[in-house]
């Protein structure tokens, strides 16, 4: 077993099997909310995965006129991108573009990031922000999701407002098996820590961080807030 197999968590299956449309029906008090999402599965014929969180936010515009826009990425200033959307197959390719343009790239903020509809894409994307030094910013009201996560993580510098939230909740591969269905010493649990460790966690967080996600089925998603995730994770 492979985390090309399993890994619907981040994305790793290429093309377009399952899209994850989220409306929330439960929602707790706490400063964690967990809410349980209605989940609509759409296959093709090529068998492969997409995974994200969608809310019903409307259309999010960048907070000024961009100097110029990549796929999602948008430059409001010459060191500053906004992202707002998911990860795509083409994602990689308009970031490298960016950093073309734009090589004093010092800042993402992610203003609205359900996910992404390619796996692969988006940890080759998380790698090309880490490997840049990059800065991963949530301002207030923003919103990151699922596979956006492990694109946060990525940030050579990790921030959030107090008011950014986070949605995680357990992978699946496509039989349909959650990380609770195999044993802890599961080989395809070690691919998931190995990621976090790349992006700069510590063994001990990366597990941690690992079994927290897992804690909420792949059909709930698990709400944090920025003081929830700091437990798990270091915030700059």
């Amino acid at each position: 077993m492979n985390l090309a197999k399993h890994l619907e968590h981040f994305g790793m299956a290429g093309l377009l099997a399952l899209v994850l449309i989220a409306a929330p029906v439960r929602a707790a008090t706490l400063e964690t909310e967990e809410i349980v999402y209605e989940v609509e599965e759409v296959a093709d014929s090529a068998g492969t995965a997409e995974r994200f969180i969608a809310q019903p936010f409307g259309d999010i515009a960048p907070s000024r006129a961009p100097l110029a826009s990549f796929g999602p990425f948008h430059m409001v200033a010459p060191d500053r991108a906004e992202l707002i959307g998911s990860v795509e197959s083409e994602t990689p390719a308009q970031f490298a573009a960016l950093l073309r343009a734009f090589p004093a790239l010092k800042q993402i903020d992610m203003v609205d990031c359900p996910g992404t509809g390619d796996d692969a894409a988006n940890l080759e994307l998380a790698r090309m922000v880490r490997r840049h030094g990059v800065m991963t910013y949530v301002p207030d009201g923003g919103s990151v999701r699922s596979g956006g996560v492990e694109l946060f993580l990525a940030g050579a510098q990790r921030r959030a407002a107090p008011t950014a939230e986070f949605a995680v909740h357990s992978w699946r591969d496509e039989d349909g098996l959650e990380a609770s269905d195999f044993a802890a010493d599961d080989p395809v649990h070690q691919d998931y820590i190995a990621f976090y460790r790349e992006m700069g966690l510590s063994d001990t967080e990366a597990r941690r961080f690992y079994a927290m996600t897992n804690s909420a089925p792949h059909d709930d998603a698990l709400y944090l807030n920025r003081r929830d995730l700091a437990r798990y994770v270091r915030l700059d």
